[in-house]
């Protein structure tokens, strides 16, 4: 079995197609979302729908949650939080009653997915180092465990001590345990400004992040139509 794994995906739908363009030529048996259908970019109802029809396993995001109820965004970065009022007026209550009904963690296989962290999933923490990882590892009852919301791809792996790193491809050893940040599909923040997913090719116990080049232009044109924060534009262009 070989999974496509993509995370934050945030309407963005040009980074979304050619993910799953890129995704389709590696021959992948399933697909898994971690989250983060919606928020931040110009087509969310657009990427929603093409998730749903995936009907694949996926996990509820911050926006998700955000973006499927009418509570107050108070602390909010105020890009985000426009970008969220902005996102609830596009979609339906059944659109919003689907996000709001996810999950916030699953088991695929012989994995598990979670947008953020397994100690604490919906108060969406932020795992960028091996101090902050090191919480989730006694959660993990899988050898592997991919999340996103950082939107920086990075591995951490757990033997006797917890070390992490960024990552291409590597080996996954059964007597240690990984938790995998898989990157953003639309709204990358390592400083990359092309879309990012994973494959898991559980037969070869590979993990490989894969980048690909997307149409920014455009995407950051359906930005500026909608009226949305000339920094969610600005940002695609850098990956930060």
């Amino acid at each position: 079995m070989k999974y496509a794994i993509i995370a934050d995906i945030h309407g963005n739908l040009e980074a979304f197609h050619a993910v799953l363009e890129d995704a389709k030529a590696q021959n992948p048996t399933h697909y898994v979302c971690l989250g983060d259908v919606v928020g931040y970019n110009a087509n969310p109802k657009e990427c929603l729908k093409i998730v749903r029809d995936m009907n694949i396993p996926c996990v509820k995001g911050n926006h998700d949650e955000y973006c499927s109820s009418d509570d107050q965004l108070e602390g909010f970065n105020p890009n985000a939080a426009e970008a969220v009022h902005w996102t609830r007026r596009q979609l339906t209550a059944e659109e919003r009653e689907w996000l709001r009904d996810l999950k916030y963690t699953k088991m695929v296989a012989n994995f598990t997915i979670v947008h953020a962290t397994l100690d604490a999933p919906q108060r969406w923490g932020y795992v960028f180092d091996k101090l902050a990882a090191a919480a989730s590892f006694p959660y993990q009852t899988t050898p592997v465990c991919f999340f996103g919301h950082t939107h920086v791809p990075v591995a951490f792996m757990r033997d006797t001590v917890v070390r992490g790193g960024t990552f291409s491809k590597f080996k996954v050893d059964p007597a240690k345990k990984y938790f995998v940040n898989v990157g953003a599909v639309g709204q990358p923040r390592d400083n990359n400004p092309k879309a990012a997913y994973v494959i898991y090719d559980l037969d070869a116990a590979t993990i490989e992040l894969r980048r690909v080049d997307y149409d920014i232009a455009a995407a950051q044109a359906k930005i500026r139509e909608a009226g949305l924060p000339e920094r969610l534009a600005e940002r695609l262009e850098f990956g930060r």
